[in-house]
């Protein structure tokens, strides 16, 4: 046995959570981790803001075995899609987006004087680990 402290115990309380540093991801973008797992003990969702700047894309990438919603909170960005990320979207400000699992996608600011904001959601509490990075052919 250990001395170790027990995990609290956060299935009948309110957790709030105000993210103080952006983290690291494989998408090499700045996250600011908001409801997790590590942070609320969530059992089958996350909350993230994320940031694209100015100028800036994610690497690609696909979300294995969970879907993904997004609200754009401010910016325009344009999201190449699907095999070969050979389709795309163009989303502003208020619009909400569904990603499916296992869809492959980039997104890029269309900005290049202003950084784009998004609350992202997923049905996975830790969600970074299934984050695949997505390498595909030139043509």
């Amino acid at each position: 046995m250990t001395n170790a402290e027990p995990l609290p115990d956060y299935s009948s309380q309110i957790i709030t959570v105000r993210p103080d540093r952006e983290t690291a991801t494989l998408q090499k973008l700045p996250y600011f981790v908001g409801i997790s797992g590590a942070t609320a003990g969530a059992k089958g969702i996350s909350m993230n803001l994320v940031i694209i700047p100015a100028g800036g894309a994610a690497e690609p990438h696909f979300h294995r075995d969970y879907e993904t919603a997004i609200y754009l909170v401010k910016g325009k960005v344009e999201t190449r899609y699907g095999e070969g990320l050979r389709q795309s979207v163009i989303n502003e400000a208020g619009d909400f987006i569904f990603i499916p699992a296992g869809v492959p996608h980039q997104p890029h600011n269309l900005s290049d004087t202003e950084a784009a904001h998004a609350i992202v959601s997923r049905n996975d509490p830790n969600e970074q680990e299934n984050v695949v990075l997505y390498s595909f052919g030139q043509s």
